[in-house]
């Protein structure tokens, strides 16, 4: 065990998490005043849901004994983490680190992949819903992508027994471009066809960002986080972590210039929204490339995955498919874009060490990304697409429309985020007293107390 590789790993872990309360901000300022509580909200449920999972069954599923053909994991085999907890001389390692920091960092990784996918669903969705989906989803999507994607196992022998992407077909996704980007945006689509557009969609201006502080505060600890994300990946404090941490500096710094670049030529104006969309769209971009990469080609692919993700979210208008706060433009779009990067320029030097067409690679590489990007969306939407379903036929997904117009924080949670005419907003009342809570349509977003004696 290395004590500086594991301090590192802890480390990162840490900023990982806190990518999604920063994600809560990202899209809470995105949403209606009336509605950021319940997108943050959205965001905290999947840290519990999928934390509780992941410590139950899900690490075993996604990282133990390969059931066969690298698909899924014994997820009986590591059960409440058994087998992984001690703490002595004879720990378990992953590499020079304990396997239970290994599970720790892991863990965040698969809560932010589940916080993405909100997004898609802002101002419509039930909570419960939305709870029982990222149950599900978690379960039957994520924990067999991740093993698909990150696991890296050997038997006795030394011979490989990990996921089919990763290790089978030997694709690359250094930090998860395809089992987290590809693989929430995916799910992301399909909760926007099942629950429809928002009322409004596309005409009713109150739809805008409605602060845009929080975005670009979100924003900021989300590139923060980040680097845990990237460089964390290397699982040890070294070069290659370095290698990880200053393409995740210069390709989402890349991504905020075509990104603005385009608005400008677009529209006429560069925005704050459009500056922190950028910088999220490069990182989504770099997160599979940022160990095969040299940093100036990490500077092409921020460029090309700021402009081409910027064209992408406004192409939801036209097709008509209501992708609240751009999870498809940005995640699943910035996905594709970084891992099928990754197939063309490839640096045989960089510690990835794949080959890609501009180095005399051939189509090799980037048949293999195309391959491992392909899979995940299919399955992805797929299955997200039928859980969805189900859920809407069964329990429904979407709030009622007079819910809707009263906004969803009132109607779902019963609070509101701001004192609207200096009434009581929040859920405390004195323990002495009694509540009720009514919601008045004609201010959307206020929270009235009545107190009976």
């Amino acid at each position: 065990m290395n004590t500086g590789d594991t301090a590192w790993v802890l480390i990162s872990a840490a900023l990982v998490l806190l990518m999604t309360p920063g994600l809560a901000f990202f899209y809470g300022g995105m949403t209606r005043a009336k509605a950021v509580l319940n997108m943050m909200m959205m965001s905290f449920g999947a840290i519990g849901v999928v934390a509780v999972l992941w410590v139950m069954f899900g690490y075993s599923a996604a990282f133990g004994t390969d059931l066969g053909g690298g698909l899924l994991g014994n997820p009986l085999e590591k059960l409440g983490l058994q087998g992984v907890l001690d703490t002595g001389d004879g720990a378990p390692l992953v590499g020079t680190i304990p396997e239970i920091v290994f599970v720790g960092f892991q863990a965040v990784f698969a809560i932010i992949t589940v916080a993405l996918i909100t997004g898609a669903i802002a101002d419509r969705a039930k909570f419960g819903a939305w709870m029982t989906f990222a149950a599900i989803w978690v379960t039957v999507v994520y924990f067999p992508v991740a093993h698909w994607v990150f696991s890296f196992t050997e038997d006795a022998n030394g011979n490989p027994t990990g996921g089919w992407i990763g290790q089978g077909m030997g694709a690359i996704d250094f930090a998860g471009g395809t089992a987290v980007h590809i693989n929430a945006g995916a799910a992301a689509l399909a909760l926007a066809l099942i629950l429809g557009r928002r009322k409004g969609f596309g005409k009713d201006p109150s739809h805008r960002p409605h602060n845009l502080p929080f975005v670009m505060l979100g924003a900021g600890l989300l590139w923060f986080g980040w680097f845990g994300f990237n460089a964390g990946s290397a699982l040890g404090a070294n070069a290659v972590a370095g290698y990880a941490w200053i393409n995740t500096l210069a390709a989402p710094a890349a991504a905020i210039l075509g990104w603005l670049v385009v608005e400008k030529l677009r529209d006429g104006h560069a925005t704050s929204l459009g500056a922190a969309s950028g910088a999220v769209a490069g990182l989504v971009a770099i997160t599979p490339a940022c160990s095969a990469l040299t940093p100036m080609w990490s500077i092409v692919l921020g460029l090309l995955a700021g402009a081409v993700c910027a064209l992408a979210v406004g192409l939801k208008y036209r097709l008509g498919i209501d992708d609240s706060l751009d999870v498809v433009g940005v995640h699943l779009v910035g996905g594709l874009v970084g891992t099928l990067f990754i197939g063309l320029a490839a640096d045989p030097n960089s510690p990835a060490a794949g080959t890609g067409l501009f180095y005399g690679g051939g189509l090799e590489l980037l048949g293999k990304q195309a391959i491992a990007a392909g899979a995940v969306m299919i399955y992805s939407f797929v299955i997200a697409y039928a859980i969805g379903w189900v859920i809407n036929k069964t329990m429904g997904f979407r709030i009622s429309s007079a819910d809707e117009a009263a906004g969803v924080d009132v109607s779902v949670h019963a609070e509101s985020a701001y004192d609207f005419g200096g009434r009581a907003t929040g859920s405390f009342v004195p323990m002495t007293e009694k509540r009720s809570v009514t919601s008045e349509p004609a201010t959307a977003a206020t929270t009235e107390v009545k107190v009976d004696a």
